[in-house]
């Protein structure tokens, strides 16, 4: 029976004088290497670190023996027997060893040495069986699960908004289509214009960029809800911070404002990062240490100050920067780095949208710490965030992390329906296709915030990976969408 194995990591936690001599135990996995004709390292992806088995020289048959190769998956039963090599306190000494199945290691793509991060994401339905994909998705998981352990305590509920839409919650048009009119004979109407009326849902859909318009209805109903579902944006970026398929954490609060969204976004990440720090020890130390080798081939001023856990720790124990835009601006305007020209987008001054060389300047240059940036100008933000009493500013907040930027993106939403009204028209946002939507500032509207976390961008940090390709399981990018 298959379900009498027990997994590596739960024997490697056990102290071999606990069981009795000839107690047999069963292991299952896969061979990462073969020495002597003796020694095999096992893992079975619970862990990182393999367990030893012995196959005692002359027990087995040579046939058997050839069949051992790199990444050939085995069912060993044996005894556990204190260990005499170093960096294990506990083997196997195998009795039975049944072949599951076999692997050719000549035409095995990943033999036992380092291969490049370029070459894995080439063989990305194999490289979890790498020690560095092992830790960032064991880790990936994670954190998914402490963001539902977060919401739940604190009585959210989870709402599944739709991952297919008509509308365009950001405003900037970079949509998947969904479509089931034949691309070769498009039924167009009279002016030329394709007619959705035969389409399957009869209007123009696409593929949602953000749940957020669905979770203020759930908000406004429930008082606190959250959705954590994929995302998609058809942005031809072809960079180490974009993908058009990821997944977005995207909780909407009612009878919150701002400061109330900051501060729940704030101990949303303390969380998350505190139980994979407390749950996965042991992969983010070995994350760690790969960083630390990494940054060990760059210059001295490209190195990070402080190494992963350290970085985490400090996120822990220290209270986010919070600051305007206008204080940002000020700050940015006479650095240094700007009037050096060091930056690649100049700061020419307020009213300009942020890049991220601006963003990690102040967090990794001027405050060394999580920033919390808030009240932007109105003409660069989305039409739902609240008009502050100025007329110019919008009560938004992005939350910007060491290494990768914004992390985090937010408002305390316009309730008010003259003014959304208002700023909808300008905007030249369609009232009747949100008519839903503009129901809630009808019928007993509320303030209510709510922010959306990028959740790959959030594995970036806690992992240390720096390319957001090694972080989801299988990247959608422009041009690629293999496996």
């Amino acid at each position: 029976m298959f379900n009498k194995r027990i997994k590596i990591k739960e024997l490697l936690q056990q102290d071999p004088d606990s069981y009795r001599e000839a107690e047999q135990v069963t292991v299952m996995g896969w061979v990462r290497t073969f020495r002597n004709n003796q020694f095999i390292a096992l893992n079975d992806g619970s862990t990182n670190t393999n367990l030893q088995v012995v196959a005692t020289l002359g027990m087995f048959d040579e046939s058997l023996l050839k069949r051992i190769t790199t990444s050939a998956s085995l069912k060993i039963t044996g005894t556990v027997v204190p260990s005499v090599g170093k960096g294990q306190r506990l083997e196997v000494k195998a009795e039975t060893i049944e072949i599951l199945g076999d692997s050719d290691a000549e035409a095995y793509p990943l033999q036992p040495k380092k291969h490049s991060l370029e070459f894995l994401r080439e063989k990305a339905h194999l490289r979890f069986r790498t020690n560095t994909f092992g830790s960032v998705f064991r880790v990936r998981h994670a954190l998914a699960f402490a963001v539902h352990k977060f919401f739940n305590e604190k009585g959210f509920v989870y709402l599944h908004t739709p991952i297919i839409t008509a509308s365009d919650a950001e405003g900037a048009g970079e949509m998947f289509r969904v479509t089931t009119l034949p691309f070769e004979s498009t039924p167009k109407n009279e002016d030329g214009s394709v007619n959705f009326k035969e389409d399957f849902f009869g209007k123009s859909t696409n593929l949602t960029v953000s749940g957020q318009l669905e979770g203020e209805l759930g908000a406004t109903a429930f008082g606190e809800i959250y959705t954590f579902g994929p995302t998609f944006r058809a942005e031809n970026s072809n960079t180490a911070r974009h993908l058009a398929e990821f997944w977005m954490i995207e909780p909407e609060m009612a009878f919150y404002d701002l400061e109330d969204n900051a501060n729940l976004a704030e101990e949303f990440i303390r969380y998350i990062i505190r139980y994979v720090l407390e749950n996965n020890r042991e992969d983010l130390d070995f994350l760690a240490q790969r960083l630390a080798d990494e940054e060990k081939q760059l210059s001295q001023d490209k190195r990070s100050e402080m190494g992963l856990i350290e970085k985490l720790e400090f996120v822990l124990n220290n209270d986010f920067q919070r600051l305007s835009y206008t204080e940002a601006i000020d700050i940015l305007k006479d650095s240094n780095h700007n009037k050096k020209k060091k930056f690649q987008y100049p700061i020419t001054g307020w009213g300009m949208d942020l890049q991220s060389e601006h963003e990690r300047y102040l967090v990794e240059k001027h405050f060394k710490k999580p920033v919390i940036l808030m009240n932007y100008p109105a003409s660069i933000k989305a039409f739902y965030m609240r008009i502050n009493e100025d007329g110019k500013t919008v009560a938004a907040m992005d939350i910007l992390a060491p290494g990768i930027g914004e992390i985090v993106g937010g408002s305390q939403r316009e309730e008010r329906l003259d003014v959304l009204l208002e700023k909808m028209e300008k905007m030249g946002i369609s009232e009747e296709e949100l008519w839903w939507y503009l129901d809630t500032r009808r019928f007993g509207t509320v303030p209510h915030a709510g922010f959306g976390l990028g959740f790959e961008r959030m594995i970036q940090f806690v992992t240390g990976m720096s390319n957001i390709r090694d972080v989801i399981a299988f990247p959608r990018t422009p041009k690629s969408a293999e496996f």
